[in-house]
């Protein structure tokens, strides 16, 4: 055949070796073939060279064939998601990728990597006990590189669209009600970390976000906390970053009892430490809390001094936010105060609370209505 149009070339008795003129090299002008070889007929040979013209000729980067998934994804990972994600989601990204992508279709040609792969991956994953929550988190991660290689032409389209998900069971966690709530707020009076406490249960702040908090973001004459940043831990030290979205930077309005707890708190941090930028909480020792440590130490065995459910930490965010709509609190101004992306949002996690809502709000209703 022409070889502006490509090869088929006879290697055996059922194999050809398929190739497709790319350019010269822009040094020694040779010429640059991409070739794969096809077991089976000629007609198999002729489709391959046929798919392979038809992408050339809608703008694929045919070199791209050259490279594996994994190879992509290690380019994609150090200078597209990097630069615009936050260490922690990098961190992320990148772990899901090699845990669950990479050891199945990483050495799997870019160009060749199809729906139904990907399809049976994630459910051999799902067979191994992988949650559909996790599954999902990947197959975003997946889509996202994929769809940046179709950007580059180096794909003709995304062979993730196609994917059919596992369907996510609604979450579910476990939150202290009003008389359990009580019970937590008399059990931590006079604890060392009773400010922390108060916050978590009343604000609905993230544990990376109130461990970050240092006095200057609090005014505590107007009763106002301002949340920007959070705390993590990774193998090297400590990390202070910004929050993950717009709307988690947000100012929430304090209750009055928490007010009066963390003044006395400030006073006393002011009699050891220095000044504004100081941490509000810190490790017995100084220096930032690791929740981990918090949690075993402190928080687990104020849960069981009390009699209360066994709940992790962060279900104090969750606690607040459920008191927070159960007393009839705006869900635009819970979500606000929770830093979610959106109102829906916060209705769809909190969707138990909204019976009771409606109960109550069509009661009120009525009452406006049969008023002589």
């Amino acid at each position: 055949m022409a070889r502006k149009t490509g090869q088929i070339i006879r290697r055996g008795s059922s194999i050809w070796l398929v190739r497709i003129y790319v350019g010269r090299d822009p040094d020694t002008r040779k010429r640059i073939y991409i070739a794969k070889s096809i077991h089976g007929g000629l007609r198999d040979a002729q489709a391959h060279l046929n798919r392979m013209l038809a992408e050339r000729d809608l703008g694929r980067n045919i070199r791209s064939s050259r490279q594996t998934l994994g190879q992509y994804l290690e380019h994609w990972l150090d200078i597209s998601a990097r630069p615009r994600l936050r260490p922690k989601s990098y961190r992320d990204y990148s772990s899901l990728l090699t845990r669950y992508i990479c050891p199945r279709l990483g050495a799997r040609p870019l160009g060749e990597l199809s729906a139904a792969e990907i399809q049976t991956l994630y459910s051999e994953l799902l067979d191994r006990g992988l949650s559909a929550r996790t599954i999902r988190y990947t197959h975003a991660v997946l889509s996202s590189a994929l769809v940046q290689a179709v950007r580059w032409k180096l794909l003709l389209a995304n062979p993730a669209e196609d994917v059919d998900l596992p369907r996510q069971s609604r979450r579910h966690f476990t939150v202290l009600d009003v008389e359990q709530s009580k019970q937590f707020i008399a059990a931590i009076s006079g604890h060392k970390y009773e400010a922390l406490f108060a916050l978590a249960i009343t604000t609905g702040m993230r544990p990376s976000e109130y461990l970050a908090l240092t006095w200057s973001d609090f005014d505590l004459e107007r009763g106002i906390v301002s949340v920007s940043k959070t705390l993590g831990w990774k193998k090297g030290g400590w990390t202070f970053e910004d929050t993950k979205r717009k709307r988690s930077r947000r100012m929430i309005k304090l209750h009055n009892w928490v007010v009066a707890i963390l003044r006395k708190l400030r006073k006393s941090a002011l009699k050891v430490g220095p000044g504004e930028s100081s941490l509000a909480f810190t490790a017995h020792f100084g220096g930032p809390i690791r929740e981990s440590r918090f949690v075993t130490r402190y928080f687990k065995p104020l849960l069981r001094a009390a009699g209360l459910p066994n709940i992790r930490l962060y279900d104090l965010r969750h606690t607040a936010a459920t008191l927070g709509l159960a007393a009839g609190v705006s869900p635009k101004i819970v979500s606000e105060q929770l830093g979610h992306a959106s109102v829906a949002f916060t209705l769809e996690v909190y969707s138990h609370v909204l019976p009771h809502m409606q109960e109550t709000a069509a009661k009120k209703v009525e009452a406006l209505l049969m008023v002589a």
